[in-house]
């Protein structure tokens, strides 16, 4: 599906702006989704090419896809905040988007790092759709994290040098009150950003909506 020209905002954040990305389907828009990249600190922008990969397939599924930078990337004010900071960024970006895109389903999406903020962020956001990358089990604090209630949709690299797949295996299993939703896919061989993977992480996420997105509309 076609796009409009990518529209680049500085939206007010805790810390200050946040340099955020929009990108728009040509044809009405059917639902509106928050990405979040990986670890700033590592190298981790809103160009990363695998949440470049997750927001794509959002838009050729119909949907807004939002793009921002963390905290103290890119033209981001602020400085890295462990993640409670981050946290509350994207709680103020998804209300912005639900401001502009009232009444659309809001989906909710992260990979490595952000993946993370993604899972923090779910249980006040109540997306309709969650879409998680190599989430960092085993490498940030998991014990806290809620299983979600919407349809939930986890991409894991079986080959993944950060993140061990067995970890994130185990810990959706763990999560005795996740529902028949979830969706836990595991990439032979893939590593954690996905080298000459890509287009599976786009085909897993477009049939992903395409089987969920109408299960709870707003």
């Amino acid at each position: 599906m076609s796009t409009v020209s990518p529209e680049r905002l500085l939206l007010p954040g805790g810390a200050g702006q946040i340099e955020t990305l929009v990108e728009a389907p040509q044809v009405k828009p059917s639902a509106v989704a928050l990405c979040c990249h990986p670890h700033p600190l590592f190298g981790g922008t809103m160009t990363n090419k695998v949440i470049h990969t997750v927001a794509r397939s959002f838009v050729s599924s119909g949907a807004v896809a939002i793009r921002f930078n963390f905290r103290g990337v890119g033209l981001s004010e602020g400085v890295h905040d462990g993640g409670i900071g981050e946290t509350d960024d994207v709680i103020g970006l998804a209300n912005w988007a639900r401001e502009r895109w009232p009444g659309l389903p809001f989906w909710l999406s992260g990979f490595s790092f952000g993946a993370w903020i993604a899972l923090r962020a779910q249980s006040a956001l109540q997306p309709s759709l969650l879409v998680t990358v190599a989430p960092p089990v085993g490498r940030w604090d998991f014990a806290d994290l809620g299983p979600p209630t919407c349809p939930w949709l986890i991409v894991q690299g079986e080959r993944d040098e950060l993140v061990k797949a067995m970890d994130v295996e185990r810990w959706v299993i763990s999560l005795k009150e996740s529902s028949r939703l979830t969706r836990l896919i595991l990439l032979p061989d893939a590593d954690h950003f996905f080298h000459a993977r890509l287009h599976e992480v786009r085909d897993a996420v477009s049939r992903f909506t395409a089987d969920h997105s109408a299960t709870r509309i707003e």
